[in-house]
């Protein structure tokens, strides 16, 4: 199987389910931004950081796919049977979350993106997150999506907040607060 079909040439690809569309249609802006997303919690896997979050960002990197494939699919044509997400995705980052809140410090003060590279890089990783969620809304507006997904994004975000404050405190890095000039 070659990897190019020229089929996309002219700006259009397929859904799953056989429905040719734009590449710039919402549908394909919401799971290319998930893939994005996905591929950079790939590299945040690849730095060193404790095993249990490696482990983690992996078990999301395929929660990630199995929303891509929803986003992917034509919610009237496709007939594949897709991967399912649940509630207890979303449960799961609150629990670890609820875990690494522990050992951090009160937050008292917005937290400037940075400190570590790790956590710097994580923090990247939120904003694609943040990002995809606001396309995966728009399309949600637009044609209606699992409100699973919309949760499980919203929460990621939230996770890749706290591991990216979490990851600052383990290399005894100082969070920069956010000071507003007067």
């Amino acid at each position: 199987m070659k990897i190019y079909t020229k089929k996309g040439d002219q700006g259009s690809t397929g859904l799953i389910g056989g429905t040719r569309v734009s590449k710039g249609d919402v549908r394909i802006e919401a799971y290319g931004t998930i893939d994005e997303l996905n591929s950079y919690i790939g590299l945040i896997s690849t730095l060193d950081l404790d095993k249990r979050y490696i482990e983690q960002l992996r078990e999301i990197q395929d929660r990630l796919f199995t929303i891509g494939s929803h986003l992917a699919a034509d919610p009237e044509k496709s007939k594949m049977q897709l991967p399912d997400l649940n509630e207890s995705d979303v449960q799961k980052l609150e629990h670890w979350m609820d875990i690494m809140d522990e050992a951090l410090p009160e937050l008292t003060a917005f937290i400037l993106p940075g400190g570590h590279i790790n956590s710097a890089h994580t923090h990247v990783a939120r904003c694609i997150c943040r990002r995809a969620e606001r396309m995966v809304v728009t399309l949600d507006e637009l044609e209606g999506v699992q409100e699973l997904v919309l949760a499980y994004l919203n929460r990621l975000s939230d996770y890749l907040f706290v591991l990216a404050r979490k990851i600052n405190h383990d290399a005894g890095s100082t969070e920069q607060t956010w000071t507003p000039r007067h």
